[in-house]
């Protein structure tokens, strides 16, 4: 610019002012040249100043469109994991466990958008975020969630949702627990009050800022300890506090229809994609390593589980491949993003085993009525996937862990993670459990329980005759 008047001067000068003196002329020679000095600093700052901005963290189109998708697949996994656990009752339970996935996972929608996102990552906290975001305020369309790269970034109402969907499925998964014996309204006031005080402080401490097992290098890509061991431990302790249901272990409980519970699992194993791969918030190399994992650990828990069944019982059933792939599915959770194919495929065939006696041999060993096994799977396989993330993250065993990687330290810490899991869960869970039941009361009457909870907590009944 300043070059551009000093050219418009001299012209001015040379036009209409001939009669200007020598020395005037000589006056303005010093200023030209320092014009001209300048406009090369001026341009030099351009460029910088171009890269500056350009090192603005950026929200990146592509981005925003798969975690849409990972978000509506997530959505997905609620009719999935209704229809799974809903054809595993008896056929006068069915429509009461569709209610009680469905409105459970509603229900903590809604709260995660009133508190729940602000205490889980409005702010920094060893256990626990602020009240910060509280109500969502402060969240616009122009606000910004944190991915992994630092110059990349999500809408933050995108990154809401689709943490919403976490916390309302990890709910949801407890129903199993207990179904067929609980009341709807304790089932909902449960989930609420062990929302607030478990899956809460568990999420902050796995993945929000200044998070205690986050700061100490526990590895959970999507949800290992937060979602599994979580519910799989209030599952138990809900198990042994409402007691087991009436005929229990003298009347057959079979499933009532096993082409349901198929359907579910499928619908499960496609929408975990969102799940995991998910997770890595961004449409990269990274999301496709977690979708190849989730795909690799569910087949090999399906083989496995169906290998064994065969080897114990003589024959491979159709439920036994559907909870495998459950297995793999939960076990490969936490390690989708770190482990490589071939390790994914080992942890999926050892959770296929190790589920397998988890709902067999173990829980008859612990002889609570876990109605569909939440704990078996979910338990059971959350810490297999999670210590075993400590083992296939080595880069010596194909996983994506630094050249100064340690199994034994990483294992160490993936324990920690699992045991402050186990804990809290279950103390949460217990005074829960309690609270409600002194408040309204947990289980349905002997007469409710025998008619089925479809009539006597809903007034329909699944299936007309």
């Amino acid at each position: 610019m300043k070059k551009l008047l000093a050219i418009l001067a001299l012209g001015a000068l040379l036009m209409g002012f001939a009669g200007v003196s020598f020395a005037q002329e000589a006056a303005s020679a010093p200023a030209a040249e320092a014009a001209a000095e300048a406009a090369p600093a001026a341009e030099a700052a351009a460029p910088a100043e171009a890269e500056e901005a350009a090192a603005e963290p950026t929200v990146h189109k592509g981005d925003v469109a798969w975690m849409l998708v990972a978000t509506l697949l997530v959505v997905m996994m609620v009719p999935g994991l209704a229809l799974f656990y809903g054809g595993l009752v008896r056929s006068k339970n069915m429509l009461s466990v569709l209610m009680q996935v469905l409105v459970v996972f509603s229900l903590i929608v809604v709260l995660w958008g009133i508190y729940g996102y602000s205490l889980a990552f409005g702010g920094e906290g060893l256990i626990i975020g602020t009240f910060d975001k509280l109500f969502l305020s402060g969240v616009t369309l122009d606000s910004l969630a944190d991915t992994f790269s630092d110059e990349f970034k999500l809408p933050e109402f995108l990154f809401i949702a689709f943490q919403a969907t976490f916390a309302g499925l990890t709910c949801a998964l407890i129903v199993g627990s207990y179904a067929e014996r609980i009341k709807f309204s304790a089932a909902l006031l449960f989930s609420a009050i062990w929302f607030t005080f478990c899956y809460i402080p568990i999420a902050h401490m796995v993945w929000g800022a200044g998070g205690y097992l986050l700061d100490k290098g526990a590895l959970d890509f999507a949800g290992g300890t937060v979602v599994h061991i979580n519910a799989g431990i209030a599952g138990l302790v809900g198990a042994y506090v409402l007691g087991k249901r009436i005929g229990y272990g003298k009347e057959a409980m079979p499933p009532h229809s096993l082409p349901l519970t198929m359907l579910g699992a499928a619908m499960l194993w496609t929408g975990w994609f969102g799940f995991n791969a998910g997770s890595n918030l961004e449409a990269t190399s990274g999301a496709a390593l977690a979708a190849v994992n989730t795909l690799f650990a569910t087949a090999g828990a399906v083989v496995a589980w169906s290998l064994g069944e065969a080897m114990i019982k003589g024959k491979a059933s159709m439920l036994g491949a559907a909870s495998g792939a459950i297995a793999g599915l939960v076990a490969i959770t936490p390690a989708c993003g770190s482990v490589g194919p071939m390790g994914a495929i080992v942890i999926g065939v050892l959770a296929g085993f190790i589920c397998l006696w988890g709902v067999s041999g173990l829980k008859h060993m612990l002889g609570a009525d876990d109605s569909l096994d939440v704990f078996g799977v979910h338990g059971v396989g959350g810490i297999v996937g999670a210590l075993l993330t400590g083992v296939f993250t080595a880069p010596w065993l194909g996983g994506t862990g630094g050249d100064d990687f340690s199994i034994a330290s990483q294992v160490l810490i993936q324990a920690e993670g699992v045991v402050i899991t186990i804990v809290w869960s279950a103390v949460v869970a217990f005074i829960a459990y309690k609270i409600v039941d002194m408040v309204i009361g947990l289980r349905v009457s002997e007469e409710e329980e025998r008619e089925g909870l479809d009539i006597t907590a809903h007034g329909e009944t699944a299936y007309n005759r």
